[in-house]
């Protein structure tokens, strides 16, 4: 799977603290092996028909929308206290 960044994402990524940062890597690299795998607790949004979030933390969520079958686009990377209201 082929993995795209927006602008606002990785200035989002940059605000993190390094450990977040370091756990965001390896959960990436996880989606890229297997956008199914139950490590990542994908979640789809409401309302939306091809976006969706992943887990970095308890507290951290990342989200994609599907390019195309084998290429998906990271947008934000938040805290989920504010992510799911802010980047739905």
């Amino acid at each position: 799977m082929k993995v795209f960044y927006t602008k606002d994402f990785v200035k989002m990524l940059d605000t993190l603290p390094k450990n977040i940062q370091r756990l965001y890597l390896s959960q990436e690299d996880i989606l890229k092996e297997n956008s199914r795998d139950p490590r990542l607790h994908i979640k789809k949004l409401k309302g939306k028909p091809i976006t969706f979030s992943f887990r970095i933390t308890r507290a951290y969520r990342a989200f994609f929308v599907f390019k195309s079958v084998d290429e998906i686009v990271i947008y934000a990377v938040a805290d989920r206290k504010d992510a799911y209201r802010k980047y739905k």
